[in-house]
């Protein structure tokens, strides 16, 4: 089995580097609690005044804490003790200065001040935020302790209304964890029914299971008094022994008396004294020190199995992460080319989802042919350019000084051709149109390319050629439409026209008497060049064959856009990209791979943590079969 204290130290170990990673306490950004909130610490609980301090350099040995009246401790002290072989010397570190010794212990008093104060100024303000103190030493036990500001009933001078509070929702809020084990130091000059530490400590362990209580300052018990009751567990019964405490006195304090010739001293008093001699085994520092380690070491052991199971499987959320959050890049270029390409083809994949059905958006293009186009050809201004009053206008414009003989064909002309323009504004509308979701897609589509997510380099750069390609795309589109329009207008479809009624022309009177004779012959409705309806029915033909062309361009205008513009997309949308990467150097192609700092940095915690939790994993398994 493993040695007395080695599995306390291994969790000394784990603790600290838990802290390192700041994954020691509320939720890491996994859904499981943290390692730190599973290993067992023991919180040292007290009012103020109430020798917390003392008790503490007790079971150190040495002077090393800020001293003074009213609230002392303002900020949690995580204090890991680390035994030593004997002959080395006892040195502390704290985890704000890592590489850092401290042998002289009146500058660790001095840091403790001054980085309290460096977060919660030179008041009496509180924070919940712990100082991490190593101190390595061959007089100690292999332990950690928790020292908490002392709980008080009434705010001081200096102090907010709601100090009281404050304190007591810190204090709760590491011993009501169910791993931690409560060490409640009470004064045995006060009567025990009014210790705060036991009132707490009953609240959140009422079993007293996880309880171990303290009396200090026993040699200012009034003369002829003895806390008997309390230390044999009359007055208040927990489930482990009570252990009595002599501090050092104020005037050993001033006279800055050795730790080690305190201990010598309490147990000299515990020994001799008439009251307590029979107990004297059982009491003083140096046991409370060693009863806490054993009984910490053998909660440790019990709690194996659901520590490794919490370890293994926050493993496997950190490795599902590290899986999500992609790994390190490569720094050969030829590795870095391959990966860009298989980003490249990752987004294309997505981009062709969207416009095959697999994925929305690309309907939309459609709904521009069945929607957009129809609606933007209806509302062209044909009543307008067609009404009588412009009809005959172009019609006699055209005639010049000469009139027409049989029908007015350069007047069908202007008109049409006139008309066919307007044609060209819904074509170049539909090529913008499908342009606009092609980008839209694009953008989606490198959204939703989740590996693509840690390069916001190559986002803009891939996005970048995208769009340049699209642009390139509409531009051949736009010219492809208005080339259809542009062939209606360069040749009519001279069968419509043939198939329309011929118009014969009344010339005059004269004329009327042989036109009415041979009107049997001819069934072709005779109109006189200047009626109303003679322009009417042109302004009619002209609408029938506007329409006919409408009819065409409706079915030819999105086999274009789609020919110019959406096929080419799909089939050549990253050639431009392909390109330009392929002339780029390897510093180029280093910093298209630059990531976001933010996921850099989050992936590097995760990996942190995937090696601690592994090491841990691996090295409590080692211990506890040792």
């Amino acid at each position: 089995m493993a040695t007395m204290g080695s599995l306390i130290g291994l969790v000394n170990k784990i603790q600290r580097a838990c802290t390192v990673l700041g994954d020691h306490g509320g939720n890491d950004g996994f859904s499981l609690p943290t390692l730190w909130e599973a290993l067992p610490s023991v919180a040292v609980v007290g009012g103020q005044s109430s020798g917390k301090s003392s008790v503490l350099e007790s079971i150190v040995g040495r002077d090393f804490l800020p001293r003074g009246s009213g609230i002392v401790t303002r900020r949690p002290l995580v204090l890991q003790l680390h035994k030593t072989e004997e002959g080395q010397q006892e040195y502390a570190e704290f985890l704000h200065l890592p590489r850092r010794k401290f042998s002289d212990f009146a500058l660790v008093r001095k840091e403790i001040q001054d980085e309290t104060d460096r977060i919660t100024g030179k008041t009496k303000q509180i924070s919940p935020v712990p100082i991490q103190l190593s101190i390595y030493s061959p007089n100690v036990v292999n332990l950690t302790l928790i020292d908490l500001p002392g709980l008080t009933k009434v705010a001081v001078e200096g102090q907010p209304e709601s100090i009281v509070q404050e304190i007591e929702s810190m204090v709760r809020s590491y011993v009501e964890k169910p791993n931690c084990i409560i060490l409640a130091i009470s004064p045995a000059n006060q009567d025990i029914a009014t210790s705060d530490a036991i009132k707490l400590a009953r609240e959140v362990d009422p079993t007293g299971d996880r309880t171990f209580g303290v009396l200090t300052k026993l040699d200012l018990m009034d003369k002829g008094t003895n806390a008997l009751d309390v230390l044999e567990g009359r007055a208040y019964k927990l489930q482990h022994p009570w252990v009595g405490i002599v501090n050092r006195s104020q005037a050993d304090i001033n006279r800055n008396v050795d730790m080690i010739v305190a201990r010598r001293k309490e147990r000299e008093y515990f020994d001799n004294s008439p009251d307590y001699s029979h107990l004297a085994s059982k009491m003083g520092s140096e046991y409370l020190a060693k009863l806490l380690s054993k009984h910490l070491e053998a909660v440790i052991r019990a709690r194996i199995p659901s520590i490794t199971s919490l370890i293994n499987k926050t493993i496997d959320e950190l490795e599902s992460e590290m899986d999500h959050l992609g790994r390190p890049i490569a720094v050969d270029a030829g590795a870095q080319l391959y990966t860009i390409l298989e980003l490249c083809r990752a987004f294309d994949k997505i981009f062709k989802e969207h416009l095959d059905g697999g994925r929305p958006g690309g309907d939309r293009i459609y709904g521009v042919f069945d929607n957009q186009l129809p609606a933007a050809l209806r509302k062209l201004p044909f009543d307008r350019h067609l009404s009588l009053q412009n009809v005959r206008k172009v019609v006699s414009e055209a005639d010049g000084y000469q009139p027409h003989l049989i029908a007015p064909e350069q007047g069908y002309r202007r008109l049409i051709e006139s008309a066919l323009n307007y044609f060209r504004g819904p074509a170049e509308a539909s090529v913008d149109a499908v342009h606009y979701v092609l980008k839209e897609l694009v953008r989606k589509s490198i959204a939703e390319t989740q590996e693509l997510k840690r390069f916001p380099t190559l986002q803009s750069e891939l996005a970048a050629a995208s769009y340049h390609s699209l642009e390139k795309f509409r531009e051949e589109s736009r010219k492809t439409t208005v080339r259809l329009v542009d062939m209606e207008a360069s040749y009519l479809t001279v069968e419509f026209f043939r198939k329309l009624p011929q118009e014969v022309e009344k010339v005059g009177s004269d004329a009327r008497g042989s036109t009415a004779a041979n009107s049997t012959n001819n069934s072709a409705p005779t109109m006189d060049r200047y009626s109303e309806a003679h322009f009417r029915r042109i302004a009619s033909n002209v609408s029938s064959y506007i329409g006919m062309v409408a009819e065409t361009l409706k079915n030819t205008i999105p086999k274009a856009v789609v020919h110019c513009q959406v096929r080419e997309a799909k089939r050549s949308l990253l050639t431009y990209f392909y390109t330009q990467v392929g002339r780029k150097e390897a510093k180029q192609l280093a910093q298209m791979l630059d990531e976001d700092p933010a996921l850099m940095e989050r992936r590097q915690q995760c990996a942190k943590r995937l090696e601690l939790y592994k090491s841990a994993r691996d090295e409590i398994e080692a211990v506890s079969w040792a």
